[in-house]
């Protein structure tokens, strides 16, 4: 170990208690999360005062996959080895691509390290719920949200005889998913078919404006902002329908499959409770009045996109 760790270690745990803590092995283990995925799944299953920190990226509306609220009774931490061993967790849980040199930074000082790459299927997601909650000592807990992600998947399956729709999932950057990514399984579970994969799409390929105006889906899911996602052209497809959805559900299983598939549910129930699209620009006044859920437009710029008033 390195000269100036033996100091770090010893400046941080000058002003500890003489008296000792218990042993690990008698109480549930102190963690930090420095993983927006492992950080959702830990707020639900670990115990009160578990958690010492979740990564800064749940703190942030704009890269959390859970809700920021929640995520702000926490603390947080940049994910820096002085900030982690200024906490002096039991256990640290991150991401597959965590740096090496941090990860060997804190393993050096007694700080075990657990790493979790990416949800590919529901069931992986489970069986990291069912990892992360051992790991904490709360098997019943990750029992629990199984429990409920279970439930939710299957409050938001559609009913016998349901004709998938058509749908493009456009992603931040403007690429689509690939038929093996974990929102793509719910998708289908939701009564969605991916045109992309229809039309010979894959994992992150780019989908151009041109190519949607071309050979456009029934519906587009927009989750970016690039230009070509807010082109006036899209307003000129009067067949396609389009609803806004939120990046934060993209990459993330754990409780984040349950917002997913809330969102998923309600937009299918209002495409088909929304009257059919007209083939006039003319008449959208009139479709906007008839509409009573605002999730799909043409026309009326990207301010239309929003989650559904029901």
């Amino acid at each position: 170990m390195t000269c100036w760790r033996h100091l770090l270690v010893a400046a941080l745990l000058a002003g500890c208690s003489p008296q000792a803590a218990p042993p690990a092995a008698e109480r549930a283990p102190t963690i930090v999360s420095l993983n927006p995925c492992t950080d959702a799944i830990l707020a639900e299953v670990a115990g009160p005062g578990q958690v010492l920190a979740l990564s800064h990226y749940s703190h942030d509306p704009r890269s959390s996959s859970m809700d920021v609220a929640k995520a702000r009774r926490f603390g947080v931490t940049g994910g820096t080895v002085e900030e982690v061993l200024a906490l002096q967790p039991d256990l640290v849980v991150a991401g597959a691509f965590m740096p090496p040199a941090t990860r060997a930074g804190l393993e050096d000082l007694g700080i075990r390290v657990e790493t979790f790459g990416i949800a590919s299927t529901i069931a992986d997601s489970d069986a990291q719920i069912r990892r992360l909650a051992a790991l904490a000592g709360k098997p019943t807990g990750g029992e629990g949200l199984v429990d409920k992600i279970n439930a939710a998947l299957l409050a938001a399956a559609p009913r016998a005889g349901f004709t998938p729709v058509q749908t493009v999932l456009w992603q931040p950057s403007g690429i689509v998913p690939g038929e093996g990514a974990l929102v793509s399984e719910l998708l289908r579970r939701a009564g969605f078919a991916s045109h992309s994969a229809a039309i010979g799409m894959g994992q992150a390929d780019y989908l151009s404006l041109e190519q949607v105006i071309a050979n456009p889906p029934e519906l587009l899911l927009v989750a970016g902002q690039e230009r070509s996602q807010l082109h006036p052209a899209l307003d000129a497809l009067p067949d396609m329908r389009r609803a806004g959805f939120d990046p934060g559900l993209l990459y993330c299983g754990g409780p984040t499959i349950i917002r997913a598939m809330e969102r998923l549910r309600a937009i299918r129930d209002a495409l088909a409770a929304a009257p059919p699209p007209t083939p006039s620009s003319k008449e959208e006044g009139a479709l906007t009045k008839r509409n009573p859920f605002p999730l799909f437009f043409r026309g009326g710029g990207w301010g239309v996109v929003a989650e559904p008033r029901i």
